[in-house]
């Protein structure tokens, strides 16, 4: 018998219908051990010795795989063709050395692709493992390990509030900050645009004002309402001719199949994916066979694959979008390993795989990859100038024609921030023609600051940057919004008042390891390693040589100190000059109350930092720490604004730690309200509106109980009976009606349990073959958990819960099954009886509380990522 191991059971099932009788094929369910989360794991004193420890919840799974192998003749090692892949085989191979259970022949196999021809050929050409590549995978493991375990003690000791570091993850964080810091810099320039609406021959089309007294203009030329209308103005008084048209060829070629980081992009683009949920689609995809490995950054396509996409191109259109030659493609990116093919489709026969979202990404796949091999696209781009009889005003048309559409009939590549204003057709004219002036428009325009990342243009700065690797960019974001370093808000990242913080501490501490010429080094570092190149305790070496001093040396600074030097470094951002030319660091409060002396400055708290006064008791004014100093944020706008219609009591504005808010009357009979931050106009009206909450919407029809509407801890929410309904911003709150309400409110209900509590499901993966109940993959208190409605069972913790596919789900829910309720239940009824005497149950309790302490290490389980 010969023995396979793969990585997943889905996997496991479909190759060994492939191989037939003589061969077993086993799942490892991912990795089976790891670094674990203590200090030591990685010990520099030692040559970087690293301590591996077995997974508690693997150790069933990986008994049955070495009863296996001591009966097996030959180890087959069939993971993943990449270095995540090479690291599952090597692990499992030093696991059944320990145990003594290696077969007499051991061998590698890889294929980039679940079908019979795939796995049949590859198994004819084995291999030993990769060591190199092993030993990059060891050196960045162990950087990781390094990085967050050595730099996460000194954020918990010297930042409060912050969670974690990661050798990636930080500078992924500083990119979002950076392009925050520049938003908040960027200042808006006035601009006018003058654009004539004509038509010839029944066709309209706009002309837009390029030439004024004789000068081009340029973006910023007219700058303001004055100089707009009068060339509006001369637009309008005037007589256009058409002085030429120009008719230019343009030719598009098609975008090469996708690589991990591109399927990512696009999908979001397109689709509106995240790239964590993208690439549990493409694994998913990938383990029924109908597409190659999702995990590379090659662009390049088998010979056997371009000449079926060549087939299907002239089975599905004339030949004419056949090219007469194939394509080939090499990449541009930085640091990339083309070790592997592009993401295609195995048979390009197969337009549709699977349903939602599946295939969704499917059709996008097939349709990129058979783009790649079709003709060029041919289009033609013609430009109309006109001019008055003065000669001194000059108007524009640009428009654009396709001529033959080639590969563009199947697939056109999106980008985030497209401005062609060049699609629009024009009516054929020559030169003397005097197209007919229907009105003339003058529009007011401002410069826009850089756009926020979304997931699509982080992912592709992180590879133009050449930082981390794409098959781990999913992880990295998720990271950060888990550990509330940044939010999403309409698919844009913003940083957290935490992320900003943590940044500003690496920048002023670590400048070097949050640089991204060091990231991007190091990542070449390590492409030497998987080259053969070097010794990766060398590159180890070389890292903690200089690391570790550098974090002893933050770790002896007073927290003080350390506040003392970020409030310097952060000083143009929390106290920016003041357009009335006072000085940014005075204290509004001590300035309204006369006391002298009031200065602001950065102070630390248990729960983050925040701005505070000098005079401190005495003053009690504070400032939240992402508030930046400046017009209306420092608290120069609290005071009175205005009574109240109905009690005609003063309502106040005043500015707290947590930000702003209004307050009427005072003592413990005083109201008060939060200044939400999606109110841009807030006034009195508003003030009194959120003061006056809750709003009673009306009653139900059903049960004729109240509906209310109200801001809590969360945001904006409706309630009904105990139960409740989220709204999406502060107006609906004052806006939304009956029937809304009552929608919202039955939305909620079926989502879960009628609470705000119940949680949502992070993914739906179809119905159970025995149960038939709908498995779910779900969050819980104790970590994620897949149900089919009536048994749970908990996923690996080395295991993405986006990762779960429907045979994992279905092989974890029987096995819990197999397991049994009753001794559970067993359990439960035993513990009453041990708990007679209350004196012995103290005592036992006393000891736990030691091992409670230790608890540090686990958190710093989360410190070491990418």
């Amino acid at each position: 018998m010969q023995l396979v191991i793969v990585e997943s059971p889905a996997k496991a099932k479909t190759i060994e219908k492939y191989l037939g009788k003589d061969f077993k094929v086993l799942a490892s369910y991912g990795h089976v051990r790891d670094l674990p989360p203590k200090d030591g794991s990685v010990d520099p004193d030692a040559d970087f010795a690293m301590e591996w420890e077995l997974y508690r919840d693997k150790q069933s799974r990986f008994k049955e795989i070495a009863d296996a192998a001591k009966g097996a003749t030959r180890l087959v090692l069939a993971t993943d063709p990449d270095r995540e892949g090479e690291a599952i085989s090597w692990h499992v191979l030093e696991l059944l050395k320990k145990r003594k259970s290696v077969p007499a022949l051991v061998d590698r196999v890889t294929f980039n692709a679940i079908t019979k021809q795939a796995v049949t050929e590859a198994m004819t050409r084995p291999r030993e493992l990769d060591q190199p590549l092993i030993d990059a995978y060891l050196a960045r493991r162990a950087l990781d390990y390094l990085f967050g375990f050595t730099l996460s003690p000194v954020l918990w000791r010297k930042l409060p509030g912050a969670k974690s570091a990661g050798r990636v993850q930080s500078v992924a964080l500083r990119l979002i900050v950076e392009r925050e810091r520049e938003i908040e810099a960027f200042r808006a320039d006035e601009y006018w645009s003058v654009v004539a609406r004509m038509m010839h021959d029944g066709t309209e089309f706009d002309a837009r004002l390029v030439r004024f007294r004789g000068d081009k203009l340029e973006k910023l030329s007219l700058g303001a309402e004055g100089i707009a209308m009068e060339a509006k103005a001369a637009v309008e008084a005037g007589r256009f001719t058409v002085e030429g048209v120009e008719t230019k060829p343009l030719k598009r070629n098609p975008a090469p199949p996708f690589t991990t980081s591109t399927l990512q992009q696009e999908a979001a683009r397109k689709l509106g994916f995240s790239a964590q949920h993208t690439m549990r689609l493409a694994q998913s995809l990938y383990e029924a066979g109908a597409i190659t490995y999702m995990r590379t950054d090659g662009v390049q396509m088998d010979m056997s694959a371009i000449m079926a996409a060549r087939d299907a191109i002239a089975a599905r259109f004339s030949e004419d979008y056949r090219p007469e030659k194939p394509r080939f493609y090499s990449t541009k990116a930085k640091n990339a390993q083309e070790a592997h093919e592009a993401i295609r489709p195995t048979d390009f026969t197969r337009d549709r795989v699977g349903t939602g979202d599946e295939g969704k990404l499917y059709d996008l796949i097939f349709k990129r990859a058979m783009a790649s091999q079709m003709a060029t696209a041919q289009l033609e781009r013609t430009t109309v100038t006109l001019r008055d009889a003065t000669g001194q005003h000059e108007l524009r048309a640009t428009g654009q024609v396709v001529r033959f559409p080639g590969f563009l009939a199947v697939y056109q590549e999106s980008f985030d921030d497209s401005d062609d204003d060049d699609g629009s057709l024009l009516p054929v004219m020559k030169a003397g023609d005097t197209p007919a002036k229907r009105a003339v428009d003058a529009t007011q325009h401002f410069t826009q600051p850089p756009p926020r990342f979304s997931e699509a243009s982080l992912v592709k700065r992180l590879e133009e940057l050449g930082i981390g690797r794409p098959s781990t960019y999913a992880s990295t974001i998720q990271t950060l919004r888990d550990r509330a370093y940044v939010r999403m808000e309409k698919n844009r990242f913003f940083a957290e008042e935490s992320g900003r913080l943590l940044t500003a501490f690496l920048e002023r501490f670590f400048p070097t390891y949050v640089a991204y010429d060091f990231t991007a080094g190091m990542e070449d570092e390590l492409d030497v390693v998987s080259d053969g190149r070097e010794d990766y305790k060398a590159v180890l070496a070389r890292f903690w040589k200089d690391f570790k001093p550098k974090a002893d040396e933050v770790m002896e600074k007073l927290p003080s100190e350390v506040t003392e030097a970020l409030d310097e470094y952060l000083s143009d951002f929390l106290f920016p000059p003041r357009e009335d030319g006072a000085d940014p660091r005075a204290c509004p409060l001590c300035a309204s109350e006369g006391r002298a002396n009031g200065r602001l400055s950065l102070r630390g708290g248990k729960f983050g930092a925040f701005v505070a006064c000098v005079n401190y008791p005495e003053c009690k004014f504070t400032r939240r720490f992402a508030q930046p100093g400046g017009e209306g944020a420092d608290g120069a706008d609290d005071g009175v604004m205005g009574q109240h219609p109905e009690t005609g009591e003063d309502i106040h504005r005043k500015t707290g730690r947590f930000g702003p808010y209004v307050q009427m009357g005072d003592g413990k009979e005083a109201k008060r309200a939060s200044i939400p931050k999606d109110l841009d106009d807030f006034d009195l009206d508003w003030a009194v509106k959120l003061l006056d909450l809750p709003r009673i919407v009306g009653a139900h029809p059903d049960t004729g109980k109240e509906i209310e509407a109200n801001i809590g801890r969360y945001g904006p929410y409706l309630r009904h009976d105990g139960k409740y309904g989220k709204l999406t911003n502060t107006r609906d709150v004052f806006e939304v009606g009956m029937n809304r309400a009552v929608d919202l409110l039955a939305q909620a209900a079926n989502r879960g349990p009628g609470t705000r509590t119940a949680s949502e499901p992070i993914a739906t993966l179809g119905a159970h073959p025995t149960s038939g109940g709908e498995i779910k993959v779900m969050p819980g208190r104790y970590g994620p958990y897949v149900t089919d409605g009536t048994t749970n069972a908990t996923i690996a913790k080395d295991m993405k819960p986006e990762d779960v596919t429907i045979d994992i789900a279905i092989a974890l829910i029987d096995a819990r099954i197999a397991k049994g309720p009753p001794a559970k239940k067993g359990r439960k009824k035993a513990a009453p009886k041990k708990a007679a005497a209350k004196k012995p149950a103290a005592k036992k309790a006393a000891p736990k509380k030691a091992p409670a302490k230790k608890k540090a290490p686990a958190k710093k389980a989360a410190a070491a990522t990418e």
